[in-house]
């Protein structure tokens, strides 16, 4: 039957969210209802917020979290109530091209890109105040109960802990991802991570774990850098210390420019940087960051024409629902940390000044 809970929804743009009694309803054929046990707060989420990635309203954020599985819907095999799980903003359906493709992940049954809002069938769990409430990359995670389509949702250790493993939904796997299956950084090799935020760190984590010798650490706060060094970087530059342009910078420090750059921003100006930065003929870029909606990018095509490769990545290149439980099981045998990246932990009533602390960079 239908559950009332409370939700964060955001009922416009540029406005804080509001905490409300919302109705869930019953998970569909091939649906999977979920007690959502920690989330995440992402930078993707405040673009939503921002405008700066469009979405209708009023909407349920939130997309990188843990729970419990509380029921499921008819035809659902391979989860059952009680189960640990991690929701997938990536879906993995097992039947569309990417999802067929070895090198593929971004499933077609994503909602990212299409904006709709809605489940696989066109319609939405959630209504408050006798309005449809949209979700949210098909997890929607700032409520107290979820509803998501089986294929978007990973099953993962029954002892792992929730307030920890939610980052592996999205931030942790995104960086990660980015460096080992998306870049393969090789060992020995030279990197630059654009943008010192949680993803930022996990690409950090990444590129050590990929053997670099050299991890070039860059943020306009400089107050990041402590904990990027903690985690694998070798040496940390701050843009504003230089009158010259970051790339150049970078050049010089590593006589003909890093084998891999990262852009963990979002931003056009820092996406170029980090293309201009790399090796000329072999060195590879990759866009973590969403990109703002509406921004084009000029750039002078010789920076390709001589060799350099440049990539998106999304969640890290990992094919989601086989990904995650690996991924989950890694952090349970020590093989990465997530502690370093949790700065704050608030009750979900404090979302809000959870987002503030994400737009101060603490």
């Amino acid at each position: 039957q239908v559950i009332k809970c409370k939700a964060a929804v955001l009922w416009e743009a540029n406005k804080p969210f509001s905490i409300e009694e919302v109705e869930v309803a019953p998970p569909k054929e091939h649906e999977v209802r979920i007690k959502i046990m920690a989330t995440g707060i992402c930078r993707s989420d405040d673009h939503v917020i921002t405008g700066v990635l469009a979405m209708p309203f009023p909407i349920i954020l939130g997309h990188e979290a843990a729970g419990v599985v509380e029921s499921v819907g008819q035809g659902v095999t391979s989860i059952k109530p009680g189960d640990k799980v991690i929701p997938l903003f990536v879906p993995q359906c097992g039947e569309c091209k990417s999802c067929l493709n070895t090198k593929g992940n971004l499933c077609s049954k994503t909602d990212l890109g299409t904006s709709a809002g809605l489940m696989p069938d066109g319609t939405t769990r959630f209504t408050c105040k006798g309005k449809a409430v949209y979700h949210f990359l098909g997890t929607s995670t700032f409520t107290e109960y979820t509803v998501v389509h089986e294929s978007a949702v990973a099953k993962i250790d029954s002892a792992a802990p929730l307030e920890k493993v939610c980052l592996i939904g999205c931030g942790f796997s995104t960086g990660y991802g980015a460096a080992l299956q998306t870049a393969k950084v090789e060992p020995g090799s030279s990197c630059a991570v654009f943008g010192l935020g949680g993803v930022g760190l996990s690409v950090i984590m990444g590129c050590k774990a990929a053997g670099a010798s050299r991890i070039i650490a860059v943020d306009i706060n400089s107050d990041k850098f402590a904990k990027a060094k903690e985690l694998g970087a070798t040496d940390c530059i701050n843009p504003k210390d230089f009158s010259k342009p970051i790339h150049e910078v970078l050049m010089e420090m590593t006589s003909q420019g890093v084998d891999y750059s990262f852009e963990v921003i979002g931003r056009t100006d820092t996406m170029t940087a980090a293309l201009a930065c790399c090796q000329l003929n072999y060195g590879v870029s990759v866009i973590v960051g969403v990109p703002p909606a509406a921004q084009k990018i000029t750039f002078d095509p010789m920076l390709l024409f001589t060799g350099r490769s440049w990539k998106g990545s999304v969640f890290g290149g990992w094919k989601s629902k086989d990904a995650v439980p690996k991924l989950v099981a890694d952090y349970m045998n020590k093989k990465f940390v997530l502690d370093p990246l949790i700065t704050h932990t608030l009750p979900w009533t404090k979302i809000n000044e959870g987002f503030d602390l994400l737009r101060t960079g603490k």
